[in-house]
């Protein structure tokens, strides 16, 4: 019995045996596109997204082991099956080495290329993301990539690296633009690790402010600086068992990529104001939309931590290296959107989705997502128009923050994180952030925000102690 409905793709130039291991695998539930030789395969590869290549090893024009090189350089997370009536074990030697997944001799039994099939489908978690009846078992074992929508070969080929990359405890580096998914990417990888039921902890390493990112990394002890008032765990002690995420590690500072390495080197870190270390145990992965090598040339990024932290590099293509998935996306996010049932919109109009799949998309799937939520919010008819789509992509291209806005953000940020490191202790953050008292509470008028509210919100969750100081209004 096959572990789920995937697509094989089945090479071998003799009709007869072809026909027969086509009606074999169907009859065991999978998918079966067949192809006559290599090159009709490559050609078949360009249009299909097969989970499985079973290919005769040999055959005119272009043998089983070209085809597995041509198809390995291109995606070689998927898995091919050799078969020979030619076998011997320096051929099988050889073929293992290259990487591929299998490797049978003719006359092979029906039951033992099914089983084989089925071992590599579930080596690479592959096909889990296609329409298919499955079993609560195939269920769960594509659980760990609900959350990322694609029919695309290359993110097909991209989550297939991810799936057996997640079976180790290698750290990952993932590359790819804002808005590509990247946290999403490593969510999964930790949803299909040994160590998913434990914690998954992420942090902005460009949003937080070098001084309070120390502190949230590696913790602090009371007394350790102006407004420690009492222990604080780092993040590194809550991702205990589990994986920190270190979203956009190429904009951390260089003195505080120092401390990183060190603690990566000796797998233990010491709280800010501690005389005493504690043992690291979680997974590092991390992401960046910068390209660390040419930061290393101009250094701004410390070479041996970039080595430390690229194990296995993991690029998630823009939105536009992936177009075929813009329909299914909008589709999905428009789902999203009317599940409230507050407004009945059935779908697109076709020049509508041409339009979205046509346009340019530089903030990728969180511009797509924009796009869409003010689409919805907008339309008054069942199908989203052109015209209202149209709109919307024009106003994305005026629609960018001035600097203002964006310092504006930051500054909010900032006073917030501080408010909430000190407990709400005005004097403290304003020491902190180098102020006055005064200068201070002006910025958070300017700012709308309401110490006492933050410091009730920090009791409601456990995170200030019972008669935090209230004075420093």
């Amino acid at each position: 019995m096959s572990i789920r409905s995937g697509e094989v793709l089945i090479v071998d130039d003799d009709p007869d045996l072809l026909r027969l291991m086509s009606i074999r695998m169907g009859a065991a539930g999978f998918s079966v596109t067949t192809a006559p030789d290599g090159l009709k395969a490559l050609a078949a590869l360009e249009i299909s997204q097969p989970d499985v290549v079973v290919t005769d090893l040999r055959m005119d024009e272009m043998d089983g082991l070209c085809l597995f090189r041509h198809i390995h350089a291109q995606q070689p997370s998927l898995p091919v099956i050799i078969l020979t009536a030619h076998g011997s074990i320096p051929e099988a030697v050889t073929a293992t080495q290259h990487g591929v997944f299998a490797f049978l001799t003719k006359p092979f039994d029906g039951a033992q290329l099914v089983e084989q099939v089925n071992d590599a489908l579930r080596a690479t978690g592959a096909g889990g993301s296609r329409d298919m009846s499955v079993t609560e078992d195939d269920a769960s074992d594509s659980a760990w990539r609900s959350e990322i929508i694609t029919r695309s070969r290359m993110m097909e080929s991209l989550l297939g690296e991810a799936r057996l990359v997640a079976e180790t405890d290698a750290r990952v580096l993932i590359g790819g633009d804002s808005g590509t998914g990247k946290e999403l990417l490593a969510r999964a990888i930790h949803k299909a690790s040994p160590r998913c039921d434990k914690a998954f902890i992420g942090v902005n390493c460009a949003a937080i402010p070098e001084p309070l990112l120390e502190a949230e990394l590696f913790g602090y002890v009371r007394g350790a600086f102006t407004g420690a008032t009492r222990d604080h765990d780092g993040l590194f002690q809550a991702a205990a068992g589990g994986t920190l995420f270190l979203d956009e590690v190429g904009d951390m500072p260089l003195s505080l990529q120092v401390k990183l390495l060190r603690v990566l080197q000796e797998r233990e870190a010491r709280p800010l104001g501690s005389t005493k270390t504690y043992r690291i145990d979680a997974r590092i992965i991390s992401a960046t939309h910068r390209h660390l090598e040419e930061e290393v040339e101009a250094r701004r990024f410390r070479e041996d931590l970039y080595y430390r932290l690229n194990v296995v590099s993991l690029q998630l293509p823009g939105l536009d290296e992936r177009r075929e998935d813009i329909p299914l996306l909008a589709t999905y996010f428009l789902n999203e959107l009317t599940a409230d049932g507050r407004k009945d919109v059935n779908g697109f109009a076709p020049e509508a989705l041409e339009l979205l799949g046509t346009a340019s998309w530089p903030g990728n799937i969180r511009q797509l997502y924009n796009v869409l939520e003010r689409v919805h919010a907008l339309t008054s008819t069942p199908l989203i128009s052109a015209g209202l789509v149209r709109k919307a992509l024009q106003h994305q291209v005026h629609g960018l923050r001035t600097l203002q806005e964006a310092r504006d953000e930051f500054e909010r940020d900032y006073l917030v994180r501080l408010l909430k490191l000190t407990e709400g202790n005005v004097t403290h953050a304003a020491r902190m952030a180098e102020r006055n008292r005064t200068d201070f509470h002006k910025l958070l008028r300017r700012h709308g925000l309401d110490r006492a509210a933050i410091v009730d919100a920090l009791a409601e969750r456990g995170g200030a102690p019972n008669g935090a100081d209230r004075r420093h209004h």
